[in-house]
């Protein structure tokens, strides 16, 4: 499975918050919400993030192994 956990840790690190992500970057609030829900996003939008953040895609998801 893969989780958007890194994702808001980096936000806090980097001092950027959802609302700022919205507004001054143009990210949408659905893919903001999938990403809470951890849901399948277009890579697209990883990409602007790991731009916006200058960060690598790691410090936004992680793969995490089913229990099954």
């Amino acid at each position: 499975m893969i989780k958007y956990d890194p994702l808001w840790r980096t936000l806090k690190e980097k001092g950027i918050s959802q609302y700022q992500l919205i507004k001054d970057y143009g990210i949408d609030k659905a893919q903001l919400q999938r990403l809470r829900q951890n849901l399948v996003v277009k890579t697209l939008i990883l990409n602007r993030l790991c731009q916006i953040l200058n960060c690598r895609i790691e410090e936004i998801m992680e793969y995490v192994p089913d229990d099954n």
